[in-house]
């Protein structure tokens, strides 16, 4: 594999795709040049006070204005005074594959310059920067111990005219996307994914690479301001040693770049699971909002949702906090206690059935290495499949370090994972292939839902990986969506278990529905934006083998979403699921491959689900 990539870089310089390596720039101003149509960065040392700053172009427009760069420790202060030592290019190239994301088979191509500079007591940093045709990233590394992190000085400048789009920072990730102003933002923390767009151009501030080694981070804004500053969690950050940061990262392009980037993974160390056959991702039938606590303490209910997830070949069920009160009546002195749960024999029932069981818990009882000891070995003991551990709520380096502990002994109890209550994937899913989905989303469990919040999350919250929103909550009387936009979520928002949350009554009302989920799969070959524009618009696509998946939703009045599939070459068999007057209702037609167009009016807050499959005389259904 080195030397195929090795051969494909070759290859690039001599079709002139990948810029040679620059020579030696003057000092004071460096540029690290991209590839055609994409970003390049310009790392700017100003000589009279010793400060850097980075801005990032495309196609000759300023995306980010010269911001600041730096940190500052206890022994060093590493933000100013600095003079430029060297600087050293060259190319990364690298292919992996994951078990989730937007597509499962990757190529990571990279220029890296690494620069040297040292303040005037000789203290070293190292400067790396990273330039990718999706974006721009860099990272602070210490060759030595300068004792604690106090702060970095890394900020963001978007273009003063930009339009933002912020979530108000919190510990769970879980507040709304909402509109600014890129300048008249109020004064307040934000989360981080940030997304900024100027005419045309999209950028979405973002990390790479978080683990216990640092601390996770929010963007402070003062109003009136144009710049987010970066602020830790901690107001120290624990360093034993030398120290790489995460990366700080910025991905560039039109909103379809930006949608399909996987440049969080690509930046993230490589998987630390040797052997992922036992990880499968699939549909999930979530028991919490279809039956509430009274269903988590029911073997006989829970039985009731293995036999209905059998019936539409999902393949797991859920059972969320209800069961897991039972275990107070336990005797824990007792070494057989573990027997006393019913969960050994649902997981039993259900494999009678091809149905797996994922069972929640509580962060509480997995935050020592004794709980952990116990809790893990006792749920592959049973048969689980995964654990849906809740109630993390923070970034703190203490917290971000019991991950760095629960993240192996998941993978050795071969227990898939769903984080809740919980950090964001920062390119976990390719470190950790156990790591099916994460929560950090204001999701379908709230009550204050809007459909301007819900498409503008595939450009945001979903860029950087998984993320279980809980779609299908038909039963739910405050959702904001039509039954058609709702049933398009479950393409539209990537989640390796995608955890359905409507009842079971809710689907046989909704025999479309049924039909389409049966159908649609919760890992992709292939993504790719048809039409979209944040709080307004999303129309996606996603290939799975050689049959294609659209979602569609709107926000606001009812329209006409007109888009080019882009299709292969041949005819396709396209079948839409709508919203129509009674009622979800199903239309086909047949489509050229390349030049064919989909056509279908919504009502307002609407949208629609669609699958696509070849196409020849006597193809009347895409049913498998």
């Amino acid at each position: 594999m080195a030397a195929l990539i090795r051969l494909c870089v070759a290859l690039l310089l001599a079709l002139g795709l990948l810029p040679a390596l620059p020579a030696q720039a003057a000092r004071g101003s460096w540029t690290i040049t991209g590839f055609p149509g994409g970003p390049s960065a310009e790392l700017v040392l100003d000589p009279q006070v010793g400060t850097l700053a980075l801005a990032v172009t495309r196609g000759g427009v300023r995306v980010l204005e010269p911001s600041p760069v730096g940190i500052v420790t206890e022994r060093a202060d590493l933000s100013q005074g600095l003079r430029f030592r060297h600087r050293r290019d060259r190319v990364v190239a690298e292919h992996y594959t994951t078990t989730v994301g937007k597509r499962l088979k990757r190529w990571a191509l990279m220029r890296e310059a690494a620069f040297t500079f040292e303040n005037a007591a000789g203290a070293r940093l190292d400067l790396v920067v990273r330039v990718a045709h999706d974006g721009v990233a860099y990272r602070y590394r210490l060759p030595e111990d300068h004792g604690a992190v106090l702060r970095e000085t890394s900020a963001f400048t978007p273009a003063q005219d930009a339009t933002a789009w912020l979530a108000v920072h919190r510990r769970d990730y879980e507040n709304p996307f909402l509109q600014y102003p890129v300048q008249s933002a109020p004064a307040a923390d934000f989360m981080v994914p940030a997304l900024f767009e100027n005419g045309g151009t999209y950028l979405l501030v973002t990390e790479s690479d978080l683990d216990g080694r640092y601390s996770g981070p929010r963007l402070t804004h003062e109003q009136g301001s144009g710049t987010y500053r970066l602020q830790l969690w901690d107001p120290q950050v624990q360093v034993g040693g030398p120290l790489a940061t995460p990366w700080r990262v910025m991905i560039v392009g039109d909103l379809a770049t930006v949608t399909e980037s996987t440049l969080v993974d690509d930046l993230a160390p490589d998987s630390k699971v040797r052997d992922t056959s036992w990880i499968k991702p699939g549909q999930v039938l979530w028991t919490w909002l279809a039956g509430g606590r009274e269903a988590g303490q029911s073997l006989d209910l829970q039985k009731e949702f293995v036999d209905y997830a059998s019936a539409r070949d999902w393949p797991y069920v859920a059972v969320d906090a209800g069961w897991y009160f039972l275990k107070d009546q336990w005797d824990v002195t007792d070494p057989q206690w573990p027997t006393t749960s019913w969960i050994p024999q649902l997981v039993e029932y259900g494999r009678g059935k091809g149905v797996e069981i994922v069972v929640w818990i509580h962060f509480r009882d997995l935050d020592t290495p004794e709980e952990r000891a116990l809790w893990l070995p006792t749920l592959r003991k049973w048969g689980v499949r995964g654990d849906k551990i809740d109630f993390m709520d923070a970034e703190s380096q203490e917290r971000l370090r019991w991950y760095d502990e629960i993240l192996p002994a998941t993978g050795e109890n071969h227990l898939m994972v769903n984080f809740h209550g919980s950090t964001i994937p920062k390119g976990i899913h390719r470190t950790w292939p156990q790591v099916m989905t994460m929560e950090g989303v204001h999701g379908g469990e709230k009550r204050t839902l809007t459909t301007a919040h819900l498409t503008t999350l595939p450009f945001t919250r979903n860029v950087v990986g998984s993320m279980d929103y809980t779609p299908m909550a038909f039963q739910r009387p405050a959702r904001p969506t039509s039954d058609a936009h709702e049933l398009g979520l479950a393409v539209t928002y990537e989640s390796g278990l995608q955890d359905l949350a409507g009842t079971v009554a809710s689907y046989q009302t909704r025999p479309e529905a049924e039909r389409f989920l049966e159908q649609v799969p919760t890992a992709w070959d292939e993504t790719r934006l048809l039409s979209g524009r944040p709080a307004d618009h999303v129309v996606l696509a996603r290939r799975s083998g050689d049959r294609w998946f659209v979602g569609a939703g709107i926000s606001g009045a009812a329209r006409t979403l007109d888009v080019a599939l882009g299709m292969p070459h041949g005819r396709w068999l396209v079948e839409v699921v709508r919203d129509g007057p009674a009622g979800l209702v199903r239309e086909s037609q047949v489509v050229d491959g390349p030049r064919g167009r989909l056509s279908v009016a919504v009502p307002a807050e609407g949208g629609y689900a669609a699958i696509a499959c070849r196409w020849h005389p006597g193809i009347t259904t895409c049913d498998r």
